[in-house]
């Protein structure tokens, strides 16, 4: 069957999209850096469901860590058929008061972290002459800014562009590169987000669940979404 590595997956989003794909029949490859205990509770739950599943830790900033880890992966189980990109962390303030800090680790987590997790997999992924599924998380801040995150806009922009480009290089190995721009979900990383502001500028005046995220990355995981690819899909309730 086949397997997908979701990145950032003890919480939130990248759980329900891990919990939904194994659902669907798909092993699971499960990836946490801080999370380790929640990991192994979700690696419980996928058993439970039968499907094959393991757990990776390790930090997606950290390139030699990255390559070392997957690459022993791969060449232990095999390449994946999907890989979800979606662990990412925020630190927001105002752009005076914004530290070296807080634009380097966020850059360097959710930008160069794509480069990090993708590049050791890549090759691997077209030597196998079969299709593949690539899924990015950026968000609506990388869409339309957001006051308070220049550094989180900046990064998430950033894997706008990057996951296009890919889409182009890859669409001919019949590897699809799409990008899943949610707007307020409710999860951890949203907690202290200025809810009752936001919700004015949210035409369906509601949070958004991971779940309603991670049904749209299992479907561009299909094969049924086999052409589509270079896409930007907003899951905002309408916030634009």
């Amino acid at each position: 069957m086949h397997s997908v590595l979701i990145t950032g997956s003890s919480r939130g989003i990248g759980k329900a999209t891990a919990i939904t794909l194994a659902k669907k029949g798909y092993d699971i490859v499960l990836h946490c850096h801080h999370g380790l205990a929640a990991a192994e509770e979700n690696k419980q739950l996928i058993q439970e469901l039968g499907r094959t599943v393991r757990i990776l830790q390790f930090d997606i900033a950290d390139r030699v860590q990255c390559k070392k880890i997957l690459t022993t992966d791969i060449e232990t189980f095999g390449i994946y058929y999907g890989v979800v990109c979606n662990a990412g962390i925020i630190k927001d303030n105002a752009f005076p008061a914004l530290t070296e800090h807080e634009w380097d680790s966020v850059i360097h987590t959710n930008l160069d972290g794509f480069y990090n997790v993708l590049n050791p997999l890549i090759m691997p992924m077209i030597r196998t002459r079969k299709p593949g599924r690539i899924v990015t998380l950026a968000s609506v801040s990388g869409m339309i800014g957001n006051r308070g995150q220049v550094n989180y806009s900046a990064a998430k922009a950033g894997i706008i562009g990057a996951s296009k480009a890919l889409a182009i290089e890859l669409a001919k190995r019949n590897i699809t590169v799409n990008c899943v721009a949610p707007g307020l979900i409710d999860t951890d990383m949203t907690k202290d987000a200025p809810i009752a502001e936001a919700m004015k500028m949210i035409p369906a005046r509601r949070l958004g669940k991971p779940q309603e995220v991670a049904s749209l990355i299992a479907y561009l995981l299909s094969e049924e979404a086999a052409y589509i690819t270079r896409q930007v899909i907003s899951v905002n309730g309408g916030l634009c």
